[in-house]
């Protein structure tokens, strides 16, 4: 025991900067933490986010945070971060402490901090993280802090805050002081109401002793499970704000939205003369809207972000500047395009739309700050009869498109957006409108797959794909985003998924013109069918799984399924070897749910063997008091595709 007090005391005195941790994190680092599961890496000891709101509209921020390291994987949670804009806000201070399982401490301060830029994708962004790293140090059973001081002067008028993410946490709070008089309504999402703790002009909300959050197969996003806490908060009525506008519902989003953009979507000449240019040969208006969408989606993406803290981050640069320069953002593309679409006398609006996931937006909370992502509304006649068209009550029939996505065509929209809330941002008549969500049949792949079987249970295959609509996007999006060789490893790895000895031969994709998406692959594979002393051979016909297959294996499930629109049919038909006959033919196997139908079948022809299947979902989020029946509903469609053939020597 000596020894162990002694090592303890050298260990402490050996490390570099060593310091005493602030009382706080004293305090927090001896508290019991409760058992969790061996997939819990870290745990969160206390989390605390103070925000005060000074005179002048400057905001001073500390955020308190303790994690203690459970799990060798849990060391990359010794990380502090702060996010600042160097346009409108500074960190004045930002300090780390690591307390070893011995009793040693190590401290961090302005020698072990970094300072890069947020974004590597843009070529140039105002916002920046400063950072503490101490992964390195952080052995399971040590407890990492850490204490950041930052100001900023936000545009807005409202806070978020994640009173967790995947890892459990005993404490989690937020503080708020604003000076006297000042109004404030909170929201909280993905648990019961956190009312809170009024002290004058402060307030605390706080929740304790949040489980871990396991996330599983198809379930929703994080930000959909996690509890999470929206502020607004507005000067006494009749004063002034100090600092940005107060967003009391969405039509003032849309109003403030519309302003921005306002004057960057004037054309010029240049943009007349590209519109005319573009839309010479169509005769129809989708024709015209697609031929303005194409060429949009061709200009490179780059990002340059400056005046983010003020706006800048919301509002594009001018359509005839993108149009010379040829390249631009999310905002600066959906700019351009309505500014060419009013030089070709068709009207549209800018959308503000989160993209990743449409369900990130709640509609009880106005707020700009719920998007990432910025899209056009086309307004369009009846003669426009496309998945992608919804009706705004006070607009009309709107056509959802977004220029960024290179890979999605006029008259789709990517199924991250489909059935999301998004702001049309239109002068008094805008708001949050329900963005189309496209049926099954809008997402459709038709597989034929010719089989050459061989007496010793070997396969020659030829597999033909053609995928329309977002069916079609996806899998030129994959295409797109690998190199040959690399996509052929994709392909490959799908194939010998199912056949495990396959050898690929071919591998072609095209781009047809009408949108559609093809693909012509051709393998062999050695004893795929099972010979038994040769009299038998057995075999699956379902010879490639799904790409996208969902598995879902645990008996309980805590999450809601979410599922993807899409309808696929595949034919195979397999060439029986000479002298042999089919023994017995599985029963049609079929399953219909409000959700999705399946439906397996197998026939015989005339020396051959003919499996059909067919898959349809339908976009949807299923709770997990359903779970059964769409555990149900999958095990169906795995055991028709697992059901082997058996053929027998005559």
């Amino acid at each position: 025991m000596k020894f162990r007090i002694l090592f303890g005391l050298l260990l402490t005195l050996a490390l570099p900067g060593a310091d005493k941790p602030p009382q706080w994190l004293a305090e927090v680092a001896g508290r019991t933490t409760p058992v969790y599961k061996d997939t819990v890496r870290a745990a969160v000891l206390f989390n605390e986010e103070r925000a005060e709101l000074q005179a002048d509209g400057r905001v001073v921020t500390t955020v308190r945070r303790a994690v203690k390291v459970l799990t060798r994987s849990g060391q990359r949670e010794a990380t502090a971060r702060v996010v600042y804009r160097t346009d409108t806000a500074k960190v004045r201070s930002l300090r780390a402490w690591l307390i070893y399982p011995a009793g040693g401490v190590k401290s961090y301060d302005k020698k072990e901090t970094i300072d890069v830029a947020l974004s590597e994708n843009d070529v140039y962004n105002e916002a920046r993280v400063r950072a503490i790293v101490a992964t390195d140090h952080a052995q399971p059973g040590a407890v990492f802090g850490y204490e950041a001081v930052s100001e900023d002067r936000s545009i807005f008028t409202q806070f978020t805050y994640e009173f967790q993410d995947e890892l459990p946490a005993l404490r989690s709070r937020f503080v708020l002081s604003l000076p006297t008089g000042w109004e404030v309504s909170s929201h909280t999402f993905n648990h019961a109401a956190v009312a809170p703790d009024i002290s004058g002009s402060q307030y605390l909300w706080q929740l304790d002793n949040l489980e871990p959050i396991e996330l599983e197969p198809a379930s929703p996003s994080l930000h959909s499970i996690a509890p999470w806490l929206a502020v607004s908060y507005a000067p006494p009525p009749g004063t002034a704000s100090v600092t940005g506008p107060v967003f009391k519902d969405w039509a003032s989003v849309s109003n403030w939205l519309a302003e921005l953009n306002s004057r960057p979507v004037a054309g010029n000449e240049s943009v007349a003369a590209k519109a005319r240019e573009l839309t010479a040969a169509s005769g129809s208006e989708l024709d015209r809207i697609r031929a303005i969408g194409s060429y949009v989606q061709g200009i490179k993406y780059v990002s340059i972000q400056t005046g983010v803290g003020r706006g800048g981050g919301y509002q594009p640069h001018p359509a005839p500047e993108v149009l010379s320069k040829s390249y631009g953002d999310c905002k600066d593309k959906a700019n351009l395009m309505r500014s060419l679409l009013a030089a070709a006398g068709i009207e549209a609006y800018p959308v503000a739309i989160f993209s990743g996931d449409p369900h990130y937006v709640r509609e009880s909370w106005a707020s700009p700050q719920q998007f990432n992502h910025a899209i056009v509304a086309v307004r369009v006649s009846p003669e426009t009869q496309v998945p992608a068209v919804g009706v705004h009550e006070s607009l009309g029939r709107l056509l959802l498109f977004d220029p960024t996505d290179a890979a999605t065509p006029v008259g789709y929209l990517p199924s991250d957006q489909q059935d999301s809330l998004a702001v049309i941002a239109a002068p008094e008549k805008g708001g949050l409108m329900r963005v189309p969500a496209a049926p099954p049949s809008a997402s459709k792949l038709e597989r034929t797959t010719q089989v050459n079987l061989a007496a010793d249970g070997s396969i020659e295959v030829d597999l033909r794909e053609l995928c329309r609509g977002q069916s079609a996007s996806d899998n030129r999006a994959l295409h797109r985003r690998y190199a040959a060789p690399d996509y052929r490893k994709v392909i490959e790895h799908w194939v010998t998924r199912g056949a495990g000895t396959a050898a690929v031969s071919k591998v072609l994709a095209e781009d047809g013109e009408d949108g559609t998406f093809s693909l012509h692959v051709g393998f062999s594979a050695s004893a795929y069918a099972q010979s038994m002393r040769g009299q038998l051979l057995v075999f699956r016909p379902a010879i490639v799984s799904r790409r996208d297959g969902l598995v879902l294996l645990e008996e309980t499930r805590r999450h809601p399924v979410v599922l993807d629109a899409g309808s696929e049919t595949d034919t195979v038909a397999v060439k029986l070897p000479a002298g042999f006959s089919i023994e017995e033919l599985p029963a049609k196997m079929e399953a219909e749910t409000p959700f999705g139908t399946y439906s397996a079948e197998w026939e015989a022809g005339d020396g051959e063997l003919i499996f059909r299947r067919s898959l349809e979902t339908r976009a949807t989020a299923i709770p997990a008091e359903e779970y059964k029946t769409v555990r149900d509903f999958f095990l169906t469609v795995a055991r028709a595709e697992g059901t082997p053939v058996v053929l027998v020597r005559q």
